[in-house]
């Protein structure tokens, strides 16, 4: 019978998840070993694009993660709440779990992933940053052997595709978002993107992983670009550089050095050379450049 997965939420990402995994043909033979089980939405009834058999589709998520039957849980409804509680329910049941929650991660990584350890479960992660990019693994693996000195990215597709529509056509940023709202780029409460806090959750987790330990978001200084102009923009574009919103993590090169290693994490909007290998990173496009000792630089780039 292979693996059965809950599935928790049927949005963009989860239908596009169920789509993959319905769909095996020409993929990993090992897709051909997962079944989805059960599927936990708020609203049975929504149209949506995907036919699941209507038995298997219901709103008790909470049933879902303790479901005997049930092997992996897919948490994808992101928030806080209740995603941070089904995940530790689903953990204590013994089950596996995929997410793509940067925000829970972010803040209850710790809690989560020390239930994970006393329960001898996994919690795979790979989509809380830069969607489909493959970037959490060679940071946890193959890069680990590197001093990483510095992992800089572009890593929210609203603000670079508004960023990127303001640079082309040299419109202000209020007039951008309203029209990346009206085709669904940007959500109808954009906070989250354009004040910088998403970013912040993602580089949050980067750091972790690139620098080993934990990161308070309190402590990242974050900025959006509400307040970057269309002459901002025009300007930068005279000196020949273009203005993208960065998410770095740093060693604090300023620390004395008699002292422990200090990290600098932060997201800004910033004037970069457009001969910077993130400069030409547009639309909806992210990319992670990781920079270390020996490998110098390598970066990440995709969808």
């Amino acid at each position: 019978m292979g693996f059965k997965i809950g599935l928790l939420g049927l949005g963009t990402v989860g239908t596009g998840t169920a789509q993959i995994l319905l769909d095996t043909m020409g993929r990993h033979p090992l897709l051909q070993e997962l079944a989805i089980a059960r599927v936990g939405v708020r609203s049975p009834d929504k149209p949506r694009s995907i036919e699941l058999p209507p038995q298997i589709v219901g709103t008790d998520l909470e049933a879902i993660v303790t479901d005997p039957d049930i092997d992996i849980v897919v948490e994808l409804i992101g928030g806080l709440e209740p995603a941070r509680s089904l995940i530790l329910k689903a953990i204590e049941s013994g089950k596996h779990i995929v997410t793509a929650n940067k925000a829970v991660i972010s803040r209850y990584g710790d809690e989560i992933f020390s239930a994970a350890n006393d329960k001898g479960v996994y919690v795979m992660l790979e989509a809380a940053v830069g969607g489909g990019i493959p970037v959490i693994s060679p940071l946890k693996q193959a890069l680990g052997v590197n001093r990483i000195k510095r992992v800089t990215g572009i890593i929210n597709g609203t603000t670079n595709y508004i960023l990127t529509r303001m640079q082309a056509e040299g419109v202000d940023f209020a007039d951008v978002l309203a029209d990346a709202q009206r085709l669904g780029y940007a959500e109808a409460d954009p906070t989250a993107d354009v004040d910088g806090l998403d970013a912040a959750d993602k580089i949050a987790i980067l750091a972790s992983l690139a620098f080993g330990g934990r990161i308070k978001l309190d402590d990242i200084y974050c900025e959006g670009i509400r307040h970057v102009s269309a002459a901002d923009i025009a300007y930068a574009e005279k000196l020949d550089f273009t203005i993208k919103l960065l998410a770095i993590a740093q060693e604090d090169t300023s620390a004395d050095g008699d002292k422990p290693q200090q990290l600098e994490v932060k997201v800004h909007p910033t004037l970069l050379p457009k001969t910077h290998p993130l400069a030409n990173v547009n639309d909806v496009y992210n990319a992670i450049l990781v920079e270390g000792d020996p490998l110098g630089q390598v970066m990440f780039f995709g969808p």
